[in-house]
């Protein structure tokens, strides 16, 4: 397996496990697709992948219609995503991708949990190229030619394609299949998919680092109290690293 496969199984249990915090992300997700292609979802390919991904979290439906609703009101202002890049301690470097409506308090913030945890916030470019921006799709595997599949994509990009097992509601087991392609390939794999009505779970983009560093258990502590600080932030959408994680 690549590295997009260890990747996905390391963080797998490790972030966003919280249900509000999955539903005040794709809430801002569903405010950003709104306001960039309309609130028909028929004709706005970036709100159809938000809506399947508040399908995955369990956003109940009528959530999803009020913030679609909420996000078309003109008094509704709009989030601005903006990524900063540094490093926590031990020489880990850190992406950190916000979705936020005041970006003063945004800068003022993350600057100041790295600096509470003898961390620095680096400058723009300062270690983003450390990491491959990506898209990813989940998709359900019944009824699936593996080889198949894959041949097909291979003109979009697509760079890996492998089974994934994770639990229902009742704690059962349930196969799907993860694609990961260059983060540019997004709209036409959405587009094969829905054209070959294959149904997909998820979707997103995720920065898969193209290293990472060992360091100690005592070492990971430091650095977890940095991505902690940053995870409890409602402008924070995503937090990548270069340190080197085990799955649970």
């Amino acid at each position: 397996m690549g590295r997009a496969f260890e990747f996905r199984k390391a963080r797998k249990m490790k972030r966003w496990s919280a249900m509000s915090k999955a539903f005040t992300r794709i809430g801002k997700d569903i405010v950003m697709a709104v306001k960039d292609g309309g609130p028909d979802p028929d004709s706005n390919s970036r709100l159809r992948a938000v809506i399947q991904n508040a399908k995955a979290v369990n956003m109940p439906k009528a959530n999803v219609e009020r913030a679609i609703k909420k996000a078309s009101e003109k008094g509704q202002g709009d989030y601005k995503e903006v990524l900063f890049e540094g490093y926590a301690q031990h020489g880990i470097a850190v992406l950190v991708e916000t979705a936020t409506d005041n970006n003063t308090r945004t800068v003022a913030n993350v600057r100041s949990y790295f600096n509470k945890t003898d961390g620095s916030l680096g400058t723009s470019g300062s270690v983003v190229f450390m990491f491959d921006h990506t898209c990813n799709f989940k998709i359900k595997g019944d009824e699936l030619d593996m080889e198949e599949l894959e041949l097909e994509l291979i003109d979009f990009g697509v760079e890996e394609i492998f089974e994934d097992t994770d639990e229902n509601e009742d704690g059962e087991e349930e196969t799907s299949v993860m694609i990961y392609a260059p983060f540019e390939s997004f709209g036409n794999i959405q587009s094969y998919l829905e054209e070959h009505k294959i149904e997909i779970i998820s979707s997103g983009f995720e920065r898969i680092p193209q290293v990472t560093k060992a360091i100690t258990a005592e070492q990971a502590e430091d650095v977890e109290k940095l991505l902690e600080k940053l995870e409890e932030d409602d402008d924070v959408q995503n937090i990548y690293h270069t340190m080197e994680e085990t799955a649970e």
